[in-house]
């Protein structure tokens, strides 16, 4: 039998037709969801691996379903073609697991209650982007968690950390620190920081003006950001110099919480390999 007839022989088997409309309509309906999302989100201003990413996946899943049965005669006509296919979906199914375990794991660092009695000397508040000069919803979260931090430590001083967007004019930490004022925090207790472009920075620019305003890093700080972002928050601000930090996390809005856990499982590889804590 001729090399390109086998492709066409298997497609027109009868069961292997039923099963091909079946993973057809599978990967039809993933990358369906997978690019809407994307496009949903992208749409209000937000931009990240963990947008783009399920994104890019969703256009490959239609196009595969699309063409299905080209990419089937393709493959089946070589053995090495065969072979890099399961391999391919090999090392995707591995990928998944990977993603599966670190999003089950992060549920289990997302910030402990700072023990009762202790003297907390500042509070650092994380940025996570100002889309369109205004306070996401995520940000927003973080700074009314960080509200509720300072009304518990009403000595603590606060510092907003977050600098100037790509093609943007605003710095985030003016939005944060104008936040944090109009809801009744004194303008005097508000420090800002707005040159970080990382987490690394976030908490090694805040700890060098918090020690220009006499507070001493050896003292205990909490650190507001994300529930899923603190775990890798604390362990960089032990290494920006912070010696007791606790990390307090804000919730993250259902619509955008996969994009962002999808998003901390590169930024987690990314700050171990550059040795960020």
């Amino acid at each position: 039998m001729r090399l390109e007839n086998i492709g066409v022989n298997y497609l027109e088997n009868p069961a292997v037709k039923r099963r091909t409309r079946w993973i057809r309509l599978g990967l039809a309906l993933a990358g369906a969801v997978l690019l809407g999302d994307a496009v949903a989100l992208m749409g209000m201003g937000l931009f990240s691996l963990g947008i783009t990413l399920p994104g890019c996946i969703g256009i490959a899943f239609l196009l595969l379903a699309l063409c299905w049965d080209g990419v089937t005669r393709w493959r089946k006509t070589d053995r090495q073609r065969q072979l890099l296919w399961r391999a391919g979906w090999v090392a995707f199914s591995a990928w998944l697991v990977t993603v599966g375990v670190f999003f089950y794991d992060i549920r289990s660092g997302m910030g402990v209650p700072v023990p009762a009695g202790t003297s907390v000397k500042a509070i650092v508040i994380l940025g996570s982007g100002t889309p369109n000069c205004e306070a996401s919803p995520t940000l927003i979260a973080r700074l009314d968690q960080g509200l509720m931090q300072a009304q518990r430590w009403p000595e603590a001083k606060l510092v907003v950390s977050g600098g100037q967007d790509f093609g943007l004019r605003c710095v985030e930490a003016d939005i944060m620190a104008d936040y944090l004022v109009s809801r009744g925090v004194a303008s005097d207790r508000v420090i800002r920081e707005g040159r970080s472009t990382s987490t690394e920075e976030n908490l090694l620019f805040s700890r060098r003006l918090l020690e220009g305003q006499g507070v001493d890093a050896g003292k205990a700080i909490v650190v507001v950001t994300s529930d899923f972002h603190v775990r890798r928050a604390v362990g960089i601000a032990g290494k920006a110099g912070f010696s007791e930090a606790f990390g307090v996390g804000a919730g993250t809005p259902l619509y955008l919480r996969f994009n962002a856990w999808l998003r901390e499982y590169f930024a987690a590889i990314s700050s171990w390999v550059l040795r960020e804590y």
